[in-house]
């Protein structure tokens, strides 16, 4: 990104990909729009244009998610293969999801505040 803020690995500091903690509520808003299994939950998240999730960490927090009771699965083994566990946002998960909007509409007012005074600051 640059070369004045290097770590000494190689990697710029500077360098911001995505917004922490984010996983969970895109995960969750993909299971309001319809149930879905694993691999189909990757393919969706992967089309948004940034890299798409790792599949260890998904899994594991799809996991994490369930025994939360945000999300619950069941198995499909009406299609042909391997039965496959689908996932779906449960009652609490919305109740989670509706918690997530306030706080990224909260977080949103905030950042376009910050853009605003550094825009004064650093004009284009």
């Amino acid at each position: 990104m640059c070369d004045n803020h290097h770590s000494g690995e190689g990697e710029c500091r500077c360098k911001v990909d995505r917004v922490p903690n984010f996983a969970q509520p895109r995960l969750l808003l993909e299971l309001a729009k319809k149930p879905a299994h694993g691999y189909e939950l990757i393919e969706r998240l992967s089309q948004e244009g940034a890299a798409g999730p790792d599949p260890g960490n998904f899994y594991r927090t799809l996991r994490s998610l369930e025994e939360e009771g945000l999300v619950c699965s069941t198995w499909d083994t009406q299609n042909t293969g391997p039965a496959r566990r689908v996932y779906e946002l449960t009652d609490q998960g919305q109740e989670f999801l509706q918690a997530w909007a306030v706080t990224i509409r909260h977080t949103n007012q905030l950042l376009d505040r910050f853009l605003s005074e550094y825009e004064t600051l650093f004009p284009k």
